[in-house]
């Protein structure tokens, strides 16, 4: 998200702070996050969609349980080649809470798979996940 917009976003909340009460500050915020929550999800799935000659590939990759590093969720991303030549994946892995509700999403990049073996990457939240996420694969290419 462009500074810009994150500066007036602040603007806004800071805004309806000294003018309004805390409900409604609280729903201000709400929106302010959901919008950025729906942006970086939208960023995910432009990157996504700049792949190709890529085919679906979402049955070649498992996501791992979720850890943490530092301050962000990291989950370990699995993606077997079952072809006969190596391949490049671009994974869409997305981060849910225990409800299922959307919390992050990032694109993962795993290069090189040998023919018919296995190759780990780390995908790693793009801001603090609260409670305990968990890592599922809502896209995979192969290409």
């Amino acid at each position: 998200m462009r500074r810009t917009t994150v500066a007036a976003l602040t603007l806004a909340a800071t805004t309806a702070l000294t003018l309004t009460g805390c409900d409604t500050v609280k729903e201000t915020a709400g929106g302010i996050v959901s919008t950025a929550t729906a942006a970086v999800a939208s960023a995910a799935e432009e990157k996504m969609s700049e792949i190709k000659d890529g085919v679906n590939a979402t049955g070649d990759v498992t996501a791992g349980a979720t850890g943490t590093d530092g301050d962000r969720t990291v989950a370990e991303i699995t993606a077997t080649n079952p072809k006969d030549a190596n391949a490049d994946y671009t994974i869409l892995v997305t981060f849910r809470d225990a409800d299922g509700n959307f919390l992050d999403s990032v694109v993962l990049s795993i290069d090189g798979v040998a023919p018919g073996a296995s190759k780990t990457g780390t995908a790693r939240s793009t801001r603090t996940l609260s409670g305990e996420p968990k890592a599922e694969i809502g896209q995979a290419l192969r290409h």
